[in-house]
């Protein structure tokens, strides 16, 4: 059974076809040209007679309080909130929307889409808001890291300095699957720093030194880089971990990961968890990453399955699914 097959819970509430719709997008964010995508949304929009309300935003930092106030206007109209942007704005939006009795939809603008592309949402706009017109909510699992929402993954040492240089790297020569390939290659060069990890969880304690600490909430990304995922989505989530090792040896994860094979490689760790927390050695704050956006954190880092799903709307017609 398909997500967006699956019945919804018993407190998402069903749509009309008639609520308002609010849009939060982030004209700085996500492949292509802000205006276009603006322009895509009012003219299908339009077409289907749907009300609606645009609501751009040209400052990063004043993402989450237009979500907010976008929140506030579906909650006062039996509305709903969409989020267009890249994984860091549909993670933004989602964090204020969890918990609100607000049903959420996106229009994925990011590389890899893999929360999108998990449900069946397209990420070609006008396909995934023709989807958005004919679905329905379902519930989704959500992890949280300190309290804070993530959609697809979280993670310390490595990985963020990875999505970094990635991002330095798009601004430069542009979004692409190849350049971030190869700002990747670049920054294994530089040997990594390892971590003194502390971890306990469920009624375990244990040491693991590693460059990079991951927690999955995805399964098309874990089946990507070949982790099992088979406990995903059943309130658990999946770490996943690197043991010490040197430049080559990276090099050679990098191409198991590629080639869906990293649960194979005997220096990588996984296992499944509720609730995981970690401490770092000799850090009282660390560097982490969550959907692609990095910040810093103070220790130890608390890793759990929210106890609330999100509402999000999936499309219900077979001819809007992502096949990608």
């Amino acid at each position: 059974m398909t997500p967006s097959q699956q019945p919804p819970s018993a407190g998402a509430r069903s749509l009309t076809g008639q609520e308002p719709l609010f849009i939060v997008l982030n004209t700085g964010s996500g492949r292509g040209d802000a205006q276009t995508l603006q322009d895509t949304v009012r003219r299908i929009l339009d077409e289907a007679g749907r009300r609606y309300e645009l609501i751009p935003v040209e400052d990063p930092s004043r993402l989450v309080e237009s979500a907010r106030a976008a929140v506030r206007r579906a909650q006062e109209e039996q509305g709903v909130v969409i989020a267009a942007g890249g994984d860091g704005t549909l993670n933004a939006v989602a964090g204020t929307v969890l918990g609100q009795g607000v049903p959420f939809g996106i229009l994925p603008q990011g590389t890899f889409n893999y929360f999108g592309r998990s449900y069946g949402i397209s990420q070609d706009t006008e396909t995934a808001l023709r989807g958005f017109l004919q679905g329905q909510p379902r519930p989704v699992q959500v992890g949280q890291l300190n309290g804070r929402l993530f959609l697809v993954n979280a993670s310390l040492g490595l990985y963020p300095q990875l999505l970094e240089d990635r991002e330095a790297y798009k601004q430069k020569y542009g979004r692409s699957r190849l350049v971030a390939l190869w700002s990747g290659l670049v920054t294994l060069l530089r040997a990594p720093r390892q971590l003194s990890l502390m971890l306990d969880y469920e009624g375990k304690a244990r040491t693991l030194r590693s460059p990079t600490l991951v927690v999955g909430n995805n399964k098309l990304q874990l089946e990507h880089v070949g982790i099992p995922s088979e406990e995903l989505g059943h309130g658990r989530l999946i770490a996943m971990a690197a043991r010490p090792v040197g430049t080559l040896a990276l090099y050679g994860l990098l191409l198991r990961g590629l080639a869906s094979r990293l649960g194979d490689a005997e220096h990588v760790v996984s296992f499944a968890f509720d609730r995981l927390t970690v401490g770092v050695r000799g850090r009282r704050r660390v560097k982490v990453a969550m959907d692609g956006e990095i910040s810093w954190m103070d220790t130890p880092l608390e890793f759990k399955v929210a106890a609330e799903r999100l509402p999000l709307v999936v499309p219900a017609d077979p001819q809007y699914l992502d096949r990608s």
